[in-house]
C-alpha cells in the first residue's frame, strides 16, 4: 500500500514539473509583454529599462530556475497587469467564486443525472432508456460556450429570468452552473445506470422482491446504496473537472473566477499569471487524481505496484 501510494505520488510530482515546462514555454510564445503594458511612444530605453526591472532579459532557462525557486518560497511572482497584487493573491481572491460556481454545478449534474440515471436501468431498454441515452449524448457533444449562449438567449434576453453575466445572487449563478455541470450530466448518469443494473441481478434483491418489499424502497434504499460506491469515487474527478473546465463558462458568462483570471491574464501576457492559474489548476486536477487512486487501492487491496 505505502509503495503504491509513493509510486502515484512522485508521478504526480513529475506530471507538475512537466506543466509548469510546458506552460512557462507557452506562455512566451504569445508575444512580449511590454507591448502590451508600455505605450506606443515608449523609446528602447524604456523597454530595457522594464525589462531588466522585471528579469525578461535574461536567458529562459535562468527565468525558469528563478521561477521554480520562487515558488518554492511560496512566491509565484508579481502579475504584470495588476501591480497592486502578487499572482498568487489574485488566484486565491478569485478561487472562492470558482469554487462557489463548481460546487453549484456538481449540485445540479447530481440532481439531473441521478434520477436520470436509475430510471433509466429500471426501464432498460424501453423509451425513458433511450430518452436517458439522448440526454447523456448531448451532455458530451454540446460545446458548453454554445449552451451558454443558447440560455443567456432564452432565459435572459427572451424571457428575462435570469441576468446575463456578473457576480450577484443565486440568480446570478444558475446558468454558467447548468452550462458548467451539464457535459458531467453524461458521465454520472452512464455510471449510476450500469451500477444499478448489476446490483439488480443481484440475489439480495431478488430476496428483498420476493418478501414483498415495496419496489419504491427496493430501487431507491437497497439498490441505490449500493449503486453509489462507483460514482462517488468519480466525484473526485468531477470536482476537478469543473474547476479546471470553468475558462470557458466564466468568460460566456463574465463569472470573476479564477477562469476568467487566465483569460484576461493571457490578453495582457501576464506571464506570472498565467503559470500561477495553469499551475493552480494542474494541482488541484493531479491531487484529485492521487485521492481517487488511493481511494481505490484501500477499497479494492489488488491494486498494488510490484
Amino acid at each position: 500500500m505505502q509503495r503504491f501510494i509513493m509510486v502515484r505520488a512522485f508521478h504526480s510530482l513529475i506530471a507538475l514539473v512537466a506543466i509548469s515546462v510546458i506552460v512557462f514555454g507557452l506562455a512566451r510564445i504569445t508575444g512580449n509583454p511590454l507591448d502590451v503594458l508600455l505605450p506606443i511612444e515608449a523609446t528602447q530605453e524604456d523597454f530595457d529599462r522594464v525589462q531588466r526591472a522585471w528579469g525578461l532579459d535574461k536567458p529562459l532557462p535562468l527565468q525558469y530556475f528563478k521561477y521554480v525557486s520562487n515558488i518554492f518560497q511560496g512566491n509565484f511572482g508579481e502579475s504584470l497587469k495588476w501591480q497592486d497584487k502578487t499572482a498568487g493573491e489574485l488566484v486565491i481572491s478569485r478561487f472562492p467564486a470558482t469554487l462557489q460556481l463548481a460546487s453549484l454545478a456538481m449540485i445540479v449534474s447530481v440532481v439531473i443525472a441521478l434520477p436520470i440515471g436509475v430510471i433509466a436501468a429500471v426501464k432498460k431498454d424501453t423509451g425513458i432508456d433511450y430518452a436517458g441515452k439522448v440526454v447523456a449524448l448531448l451532455g458530451q457533444s454540446l460545446p458548453s460556450f454554445w449552451l451558454g449562449i443558447v440560455l443567456m438567449w432564452i432565459f435572459a434576453v427572451q424571457l428575462d429570468l435570469l441576468p446575463t453575466s456578473g457576480k450577484g445572487g443565486i440568480s446570478h449563478m444558475i446558468l454558467p452552473a447548468i452550462t458548467l455541470g451539464f457535459f458531467q450530466v453524461a458521465a454520472i448518469m452512464r455510471l449510476t445506470r450500469s451500477s444499478l443494473l448489476e446490483v439488480l441481478d443481484t440475489e439480495f434483491v431478488k430476496l428483498a422482491r420476493i418478501k414483498g418489499v415495496s419496489e419504491r424502497k427496493v430501487i431507491w434504499k437497497h439498490c441505490l446504496r449500493n449503486a453509489l460506491i462507483t460514482p462517488l469515487t468519480y466525484f473526485g474527478l468531477i470536482l476537478g473537472s469543473f474547476l479546471t473546465g470553468s475558462v470557458v463558462t466564466e468568460t460566456v458568462f463574465a463569472w470573476p473566477g479564477v477562469g476568467l483570471l487566465a483569460i484576461d491574464a493571457v490578453r495582457a501576457r501576464d506571464f506570472q499569471v498565467v503559470q500561477t492559474v495553469v499551475l493552480f489548476f494542474a494541482t488541484i486536477y493531479i491531487f484529485a487524481n492521487l485521492l481517487v487512486d488511493i481511494t481505490y487501492a484501500y477499497l479494492d487491496p489488488r491494486i498494488r505496484y510490484d
